[in-house]
């Protein structure tokens, strides 16, 4: 007997299904937002872990670099290999489309002969360094797949810094560092990513694989190392993805540690070879960069399987009743409950958390035990608590008051749910922090708190910018640097870095020129009787130079 049509394709979409879900089982990924089923009251949707494809996300970025002007070939230069200091046939002319070297070429499809690659200006302003920042952003909250690949056409720098952003760039947190010795330029012992552990794997390390400065066949990358960190929960061959994600279903800093919404690549010191800077030949430094990769997915908060790109900007096709470019919200008149991500396990397992309508669940008053009262506001249709407690707010006490941030080990009706941010009051610019404690410094301090000094600034109250340097003899006409702080200057010289006579007469010298003996003007003598750190900065008052504090 011949089966209906219809009950054919019923039965093939059926045995689909199952193998689809077979397997996602046996993958441990679960991409497919939602499948149909055939059940006993008919076709229906199964709902599972919602994420979009992974994808090369350098097709959507904007790179922006600092400063603007640091790219080659305006006025055009001509540039000597680092190995080869007689071999200067390297040019670099912006106006010359076969000789320019603009900051889009890091990102075009490479394969092409000659490589095409973004090129700085070289280090012609030594010993002033050579510093570029490369901004690399989105616009969307992304959620990094792969390693980070950064491949350089110059010698690697022998300093550098990756840095990333979860608030589009208002402020920035290390990722990891770079360098040829990780002590002298950051203070931090050298390791690999090899040396961290479950429980250290939100550590910022600074390496030294990736900074010898000669270009060999084998040594033109720099990676920051995702998926060696997947490994540490999905095992070595990521075999075990399932175990990965129910990880991230638990631990809001984990999830956080590989989302980004921009990235910037700091680079601190051009690679100089084995014997140090030829200051007669200062072309042979510059950096090179031919091609970075960053694969990732629009972070879409396990709300929808798809991410659009229009007119310039990514945003998810939000399921589950949720909206906003990230899902991050119920839309209105499904605010039944308080919203929330979905789970990275599939159902039963976890959660799609889909927005429900009010009419569903009864109104309550669900502040999660920070508050016992609430108040229904009719023009949006929808009920907030009153009076947080313990550090909470929000519609129902789910957020941070700000100077406080999400404990990400407790519950969300736990006392200690909101964490003082503590952040440094001479060291960062308020009392606030992002979402994972991570306050905004101000310029030459770091660390979570803002206090620690970033190279080439010291504390004191603060992190004040080195003004001298022994190493370097900075001050001059014989004068020694202090602390790093300030130069201590001979009797007959005054400045800054010790470069200004304190006098002159006719005859040359300072004083009177009959006594033989210099004598000091009333600002000189003054400043002698002053602290050094008053005696930094005249400020002109009428007609004379009063010290002012620094």
């Amino acid at each position: 007997m011949r089966l209906p049509v219809i009950f054919t394709l019923q039965a093939a979409w059926l045995s689909l299904c199952q193998t689809m879900q077979h397997y996602q089982s046996t993958w441990g990924h679960y991409d497919m937002c939602k499948s149909q089923v055939y059940t006993e009251e008919g076709l229906t949707w199964d709902y599972m872990a919602c994420q979009p494809e992974s994808a090369d996300m350098t097709k959507f970025l904007k790179v922006t670099l600092d400063p603007p002007n640091i790219t080659c070939g305006d006025p055009p230069e001509t540039y000597c290999a680092l190995e080869n200091p007689y071999m200067c046939n390297n040019e670099c002319d912006a106006a010359t489309e076969e000789l320019a070297h603009p900051p889009e070429l890091m990102f075009d499809n490479e394969g092409r002969n000659p490589t095409t690659f973004w090129q700085s200006t070289s280090w012609r302003k030594h010993p002033k360094p050579l510093l570029v920042n490369i901004t690399i952003s989105w616009n969307k909250t992304i959620e990094l797949t792969d390693d980070i690949v950064i491949t350089f056409e110059s010698g690697r720098p022998e300093q550098m810094m990756l840095e990333k952003s979860l608030d589009y760039g208002r402020t920035w947190q290390p990722y990891q560092f770079y360098a040829t010795d990780c002590l002298d330029a950051f203070t931090m012992e050298p390791k690999t990513v090899l040396d961290l552990s479950q429980n250290t794997l939100l550590d910022i390390i600074c390496t030294e694989d990736y900074s010898r400065g000669y270009v060999w066949k084998n040594d033109k990358m720099v990676r920051f190392e995702i998926k060696d960190r997947f490994a540490l929960f999905a095992g070595p061959k990521l075999h075990n993805m399932a175990s990965l994600y129910g990880q991230l279903d638990t631990t809001k800093n984990l999830r956080d540690f590989f989302t980004v919404t921009d990235l910037r690549l700091r680079l601190l010191r051009p690679a100089t070879g084995a014997t140090g800077v030829d200051e007669n030949n200062l072309s042979r430094y510059f950096y090179a960069i031919s091609d970075i990769k960053v694969n990732g997915r629009c972070k879409c908060n396990l709300h929808a399987n798809s991410c659009i790109y229009d007119k310039e900007k990514l945003s998810c096709e939000c399921e589950h009743n949720t909206t906003g470019p990230d899902c991050g919200r119920c839309k209105r008149n499904y605010q039944g409950r308080a919203w929330s991500p979905g789970s990275y396990l599939p159902i039963p397992k976890g959660t799609a958390n889909i927005c429900v309508p009010n009419n569903i669940v009864p109104v309550n008053c669900e502040c999660f035990a920070h508050s016992n009262r609430c108040s229904y506001i009719e023009l949006l249709n929808t009920v907030i608590c009153v009076s947080c407690k313990h550090n909470t707010r929000g519609q129902h006490c789910q957020l941070c008051r700000l100077g406080y941030y999400r404990n990400a080990s407790a519950e969300l009706d736990d006392e200690k749910v909101c964490i003082d941010c503590n952040c440094n009051p001479f060291g960062s610019e308020s009392d606030r922090c992002n979402g994972t404690g991570f306050c905004k410094c101000k310029e030459g301090t770091t660390g979570a708190k803002c206090h620690e000094c970033l190279p080439g600034y010291l504390w004191d109250n603060g992190c004040k910018s080195r003004v001298c340097d022994n190493e370097l003899q900075r001050c001059q006409n014989g004068g020694v640097c202090l602390n790093n702080l300030r130069c201590q200057c001979p009797a007959g010289f005054s400045g800054l870095l010790c470069e200004k006579p304190r006098c002159e007469n006719e005859a040359g010298g300072c004083g009177d020129p009959d006594s033989g003996q210099a004598a000091l003007s009333p600002t000189a003598a003054l400043s002698l009787l002053l602290p050094p750190a008053l005696a930094l900065t005249p400020l002109l008052l009428g007609d004379v130079h009063w010290p002012t504090l620094l």
